[in-house]
């Protein structure tokens, strides 16, 4: 079965269905799954002759991944990433479903015509479903609405310097106006949850990590979620904290949530993985923010995303042209910040999670159900039920593969994880019963659409 080509079954003596893992036939039906049957592997009514059965053996058959956190830079960035190249690299590493966040493109994607250019730029280019966060900026208050009526998924907003002119963090009145315009709407406020801090500005080696480290302490992550959580509290409007890497605020987020705070909090596949003790001088690609925490912060964060304080696992996909990562001079201080893992981020999870006593249905549960859920797309994406689409990743969860430069499908090939050994490798990616990816092949053409939001849907969570 060609990549391109349309699936009318798939089965596997390892399919997880919920909580369990058993033998069965998905029968897929007009791009959703149509029902799942105990696998007899003879044939039965729905897969008479001259349907195209995929039988996999004993590969584990899943949801596909649902990245709620991707950067894909076009338009205007495009040197960076594009959506064509990225939702390759998606779609290569089982994940069938990306959210695009508003920057860094260019333009942002802040008001409602930024946001039919960006869609216009994405449009014939996907190998994967593509929804879109929209972003809160000062003075876009009226932006909101209209944007939500023509279907993002929420808006992100930054309490810091976001990197970029184009996308300038907001001020607490800033954050108040978007609040009430959100009231009601069933949105969501996505925040990059940093706020500067008094720093000693004593001199050190801009090649030592340790340099850039003390340069985004810890601090700055948990007053930017106090703030997070009074404002939670108050509109009760959901919030989202990104890509968490500090345990220190967990506490706050635990208490906010216990008072009834519509909170929810992700972190990435990063501060699960790397730690700051591990990374070489010089070593830029492994720079980003917040930035990469020390072993002992680590198990704090997976103790938490055990307990269910942490409620789900994204990428930050983030991608930047070498010149930015300064590669040459090995200076932290300038280079860009952002880890390109969209293609790896089932892999990289599974490799630590399967050590730390979790299971393959936490993996759906932390990459798929809730990720789904967050953006709303959780009536027809992250699960496998009938009337869902028919969105499945195929795996071998016990096969180790090298990551290597020649089997890196995102547009620049820079990556901290290049030269690892990981656990788990996709063979098959499948989205709305159409073979996308297949053992280093793509669909010759792109077969993913755009996912709008109806307006007015019930958010899927707080979880």
């Amino acid at each position: 079965m060609e990549p391109g080509s349309t699936v009318s079954a798939v089965r596997s003596s390892r399919v997880l269905c919920g909580t369990e893992i058993r033998p069965a036939l998905i029968v897929i039906k007009e791009g959703k799954i149509h029902k799942i049957l105990p696998d007899s592997s003879g044939s039965t009514e729905d897969t008479a002759a001259g349907c195209e059965v995929l039988d996999v053996g004993d590969r584990l058959v899943m949801p596909g991944i649902v990245d709620c956190h991707v950067h894909v830079n076009e338009p205007g960035r495009t040197t960076w990433e594009g959506f064509w190249t990225a939702t390759r690299a998606a779609a290569a590493g089982g994940v069938t479903t990306i959210v695009d966040m508003p920057l860094n493109s260019i333009p942002p994607t802040t008001t409602l015509d930024n946001f039919h250019e960006k869609m216009a730029a994405a449009s014939g280019k996907c190998f994967v479903d593509t929804a879109f966060w929209g972003g809160v900026i000062p003075g876009n208050q009226l932006e909101l609405l209209p944007m939500i009526q023509a279907g993002v998924a929420g808006f992100k907003c930054f309490l810091i310097h976001s990197g970029v002119e184009e996308f300038p963090h907001v001020t607490d009145e800033d954050l108040h106006i978007a609040m009430k315009q959100l009231q009601g709407t069933g949105s969501v406020l996505l925040f990059h949850a940093e706020r500067d801090v008094p720093l000693s500005s004593e001199e050190a080696d801009p090649k030592e990590y340790s340099t850039f480290l003390k340069s985004r302490p810890d601090v700055m992550e948990l007053e930017a979620i106090r703030t997070v959580t009074e404002l939670c509290l108050q509109y009760q409007v959901h919030c989202h904290i990104v890509h968490l890497s500090s345990a220190q605020p967990l506490a706050l987020i635990q208490a906010a949530k216990q008072a009834g705070a519509p909170l929810t909090v992700e972190t990435t596949h990063h501060y699960l993985s790397l730690s700051a003790e591990h990374i070489p001088a010089g070593a830029t690609q492994f720079k980003c923010c917040p930035p990469i925490r020390g072993v002992a912060n680590q198990e704090q964060l997976w103790s938490a995303l055990k307990a269910g304080q942490i409620d789900m696992v994204v990428s930050d996909h983030s991608p930047c042209t070498p010149d930015l990562k300064r590669l040459d001079s090995g200076d932290f201080t300038q280079a860009w910040g952002g880890i390109s893992s969209l293609q790896f981020g089932l892999s990289l999870f599974w490799t630590s999670a399967s050590k730390k006593g979790f299971t393959l249905p936490d993996v759906v549960r932390l990459l798929c159900q809730r990720t789904a859920q967050l953006c709303r797309l959780d009536n027809q994406k992250g699960n496998l039920v009938p009337g869902h689409d028919a969105d499945l990743v195929i795996w071998d969860p016990e096969k180790e593969f090298e990551v290597k430069d020649a089997s890196i499908h995102h547009k620049n090939k820079l990556t901290p994880y290049l030269g690892l050994t990981l656990l788990g490798e996709v063979s098959v990616t499948i989205v709305r019963g159409r073979v996308v990816y297949k053992q280093g092949s793509f669909s010759p053409t792109p077969l993913g659409k755009h996912l709008l939001l109806p307006q007015g849907k019930t958010p899927g969570l707080p979880v």
